[in-house]
């Protein structure tokens, strides 16, 4: 990997296409170098990993009113168009990217990557497909494609904060899925210089889809910037242009947006014929929530069995969870937002709020992703006078931890402190999720398929399941246009009902 310096550039430097970091990232995907075995292994696990999620949120209504958005819009010309997750339907390319992007986030349930700022990289899978689909795109078309997308958004991630300046960490994920597309389809690397240009130019916006009182427009946040990317490699397929440079420009995105004129960054990039490695730093999910909040779930449900007087809110006077920066101020009591302790608050507010997530799992011991959310669940009694004894603060060791680029030391985790009625004090902590690859149970191949049975369960018919793990798991073999195999449709009666009315 080498560091490439990026900072702001008067217009009167002239600063050439090929020094500016959109060319960089360019050029990474127009490399040919081979993708290795364990990072194509973990491609597929990502392709399952997402399928699952995808059909267990299939009759939410963001999922029912962004299909319903995709089938007013029927394949176009120059291709076939792409497989809509759960029906199957076949529509225009971007829409169905689009259909299938909000499927895969709704439930926060997939990968994740945390460093300088936040991801959840299997966001590049939808519209990479869909495009594969389109155009009759192979398995190792699509490989080396989705190995691209993770390359550039992890890269990406761990360089530049986004977060900071309350811009949402899309911004990260139009130009890696421009990237990766570029990769797929074989494009040029000006083709690909002026797509990531407009994929970055056109996806910026603000954080506060994250923030207070948290919308449906979560779930549909990635799905547009895919689908944005999907339209700006177009629009540059056909000789249309970017703003340049994007981010070195007086008026770019670094100097208006991030840290100003006189900021500079380190962007970690591979070196020519360096292998596109990065998916393997990601992690997926067990649960059901926030990733800063996953390893506080594992060790909520330890501390129920291990000392059940602390599920008893009348026993309990106090819980302080000490933790990093990020959690903290994302989805702990730093954050300032109320909505955090309602308990009328919506599914997506409750996912990020730490509190609740911990008096959940604290008192039942697991974490499921239907019914730890129900309103039923949340407006328990108990359970919110056990919430709201619940506060976070920052520990610099967590912080540092959390910023650590060694993989061994990096934790996403903290320690936690009860203090009872009688005095008495439990404390513990945890430093990754069960799951996380240095976790107490890292997930593997076969942890993938069980979680896809288990959340596609009733949903989609035994044989078609089958059917869909059996082709993934040879998908460097899928030869040119079988890529449609990779979409699972649900059992009869799964998705019922009428479309909403829009403007379509």
């Amino acid at each position: 990997m080498k560091n490439h310096q990026v900072r702001v550039h008067p217009s009167q430097d002239g600063l050439p296409h090929e020094e500016q970091l959109a060319h960089r990232i360019a050029r990474v995907a127009v490399d040919e170098v081979a993708v290795s075995e364990d990072v194509t292994a973990m491609i597929i696990n990502r392709i399952i990993d997402n399928a699952a999620v995808a059909i267990a949120s299939a009759s939410r209504a963001p999922i029912v009113a962004a299909r319903a958005q995709a089938r007013t819009h029927p394949a176009s010309t120059g291709g076939r168009g792409a497989l809509v997750m759960a029906t199957g339907e076949r529509c225009s390319v971007e829409w169905a990217a689009w259909a299938n992007g909000v499927a895969v986030r709704e439930l926060d349930y997939h990968d994740t990557f945390l460093a300088a700022d936040y991801s959840h990289p299997a966001d590049n899978i939808p519209p990479i497909l869909a495009v594969g689909q389109h155009v009759g795109a192979s398995g190792a078309d699509l490989v080396r494609g989705l190995a691209t997308g993770y390359e550039i958004q992890v890269d990406l991630v761990k360089a530049i904060c986004l977060h900071a300046h309350k811009i949402d960490h899309v911004a990260h994920l139009g130009p890696s899925v421009a990237a990766g597309l570029g990769t797929m389809l074989g494009l040029e690397v000006d083709t690909i210089f002026q797509a990531v240009g407009q994929a970055l130019h056109t996806t910026t916006a603000t954080r506060q889809s994250r923030k207070g009182e948290i919308s449906t427009w979560k779930a549909y946040a990635p799905a547009f910037a895919g689908k944005v990317a999907i339209e700006a490699v177009d629009r540059a397929m056909r000789g249309q242009t970017s703003p340049v440079p994007i981010y070195e420009g007086e008026d770019g995105v670094i100097a208006w947006l991030l840290d100003g004129p006189d900021a500079s960054y380190e962007v970690p990039l591979p070196e020519p014929g360096e292998a596109k490695r990065a998916i393997l730093d990601t992690y997926t999910k067990e649960h059901s929530a926030e990733y800063q909040a996953q390893a506080w779930i594992d060790l909520a449900r330890r501390l129920h069995h291990a000392h059940p007087e602390v599920t008893d809110p009348s026993q309990v006077a106090e819980i302080v969870i000490r933790t990093s920066h990020h959690t903290h101020f994302v989805i702990g009591t730093g954050a300032g937002d109320p909505q955090k302790f309602d308990p009328t608050a919506s599914r997506e507010t409750l996912d990020h709020s730490l509190p609740y997530i911990f008096a959940v799992a604290l008192q039942d011991g697991q974490w499921h992703h239907v019914d730890s959310y129900t309103p039923d669940r949340a407006r328990r009694p108990d359970t919110v006078a056990l919430w709201r004894s619940i506060r976070t603060e920052e520990d610099p060791e967590w912080t540092r931890r959390y910023h650590c680029r060694d993989v061994a030391e990096k934790a996403y985790g903290g320690s936690v402190e009860i203090r009872l009625t009688d005095g008495s004090v439990v404390r513990d902590e945890i430093a990754v999720a069960d799951a996380h690859p240095l976790g107490a149970r890292p997930f593997g191949r076969q942890q993938y398929v069980d979680k896809f049975h288990t959340l596609t369960e009733g949903l989609v018919d035994p044989a078609e399941a089958g059917r869909f793990l059996a082709v993934v798991q040879r998908l460097p073999e899928l030869g040119a246009s079988e890529l449609d195999q990779l979409n699972v449709v649900t059992a009869t009666g799964v998705v019922t009902g009428e479309d909403p009315k829009g403007l379509f």
